[in-house]
């Protein structure tokens, strides 16, 4: 079965250094890196490298940092013949800083012409979508496109998976068209309205989210693991040990999401599906880059041994 991802695609402007400098600090760079981003895209990069038929929805412009979003589908296997060109449209960009020590990340992203993704842009990938076991998205193209398309994919019987990134406002109307809901700390606090920090927050944030109709909660703690709820589960998976020191945090939730679209896509077990994306993640932080950091089913199965 394929998957079906819509969402963004920038360029990644990469910034390494010993700091992420805070309002009106200037520091001096180590490092500077161009590749592909976007959240929708390098959760599709995910998906297709770890070896599932992947379908990317959104829209680009007509120069090189579209241009640059090809390659890589083309180098991931990614489907990307519901990428519309756009002639009217740049093709967006993302300033991303990275604490060369920790890891750690500050991001500004400009969807550019993903940001002009249309209703009618989803009507017209209804075939892909309905063919679909798994359909994916986040918050960072129009929110309304976004909603429309969660609502169309549960209509046609396809599994949904959200990823509030960033962290909207969602009517309440939309939540039971949720199959799985998967925001980090910061997301799950943002629709709480209180810190998420520890597993016991996790547990009143898991209910909150199910009273609001979302069939299964999954809310990823970083270095901690991933909690998980359902009105029949509930666990707290660990992270994976990794081998090698974190690199780039930069696409590490990315990560997570495609490779958990592709365990549920393959009928595994909510810990099997959790379990995998969260090696899926850590291999990935231990590289530079988002959409370049994702590893291959081959790099997958060979960590697992």
């Amino acid at each position: 079965m394929s998957i079906s991802v819509l969402g963004i695609y920038v360029a990644d402007l990469v910034f390494f250094g010993k700091k992420i400098p805070v309002e009106g600090e200037t520091i001096l760079g180590n490092n500077f890196v161009i590749g592909p981003g976007g959240k929708g895209s390098n959760q599709a990069v995910a998906a297709a490298k770890a070896g599932v038929k992947t379908y990317f929805i959104s829209k680009i412009g007509d120069d090189q940092f579209g241009q640059m979003a090809t390659k890589i589908y083309d180098e991931a296997k990614v489907d990307y013949s519901n990428v519309i060109v756009s002639k009217e449209h740049s093709t967006g960009a993302a300033a991303i800083m990275v604490n060369e020590q920790s890891g750690a990340n500050a991001i500004n992203v400009f969807p550019g012409a993903a940001g002009a993704i249309t209703n009618s842009d989803i009507d017209k990938a209804e075939e892909t979508i309905k063919n679909s076991k798994i359909f994916l998205t986040q918050l960072e193209a129009p929110k309304d496109t976004v909603m429309y398309a969660i609502k169309k994919a549960k209509d046609l019987g396809v599994d949904t998976i959200l990823n509030p990134a960033p962290a909207a406002d969602i009517d309440k109307s939309v939540f039971p068209f949720i199959d799985y809901f998967t925001p980090n700390e910061t997301e799950a606090s943002f629709y709480l309205n209180k810190p998420v920090k520890n597993e016991d927050d996790c547990k009143v944030a898991g209910n909150f989210f199910l009273e609001k109709g979302v069939k299964n909660i999954l809310i990823t703690l970083g270095e901690k693991g991933c909690y998980f709820k359902n009105s029949n589960e509930e666990f707290l998976m660990p992270a994976s040990k990794l081998n090698k020191p974190v690199v780039d945090t930069t696409g590490a939730g990315d990560a997570f999401n495609g490779a958990l679209s592709v365990a549920l896509s393959q009928n595994k077990t909510y810990k099997q599906s959790i379990e995998f994306a969260n090696l899926v993640a850590g291999i990935s932080v231990t590289r530079e880059g988002a959409a370049n950091s994702m590893p291959t089913k081959k790099e997958i199965e060979e960590s697992i041994k």
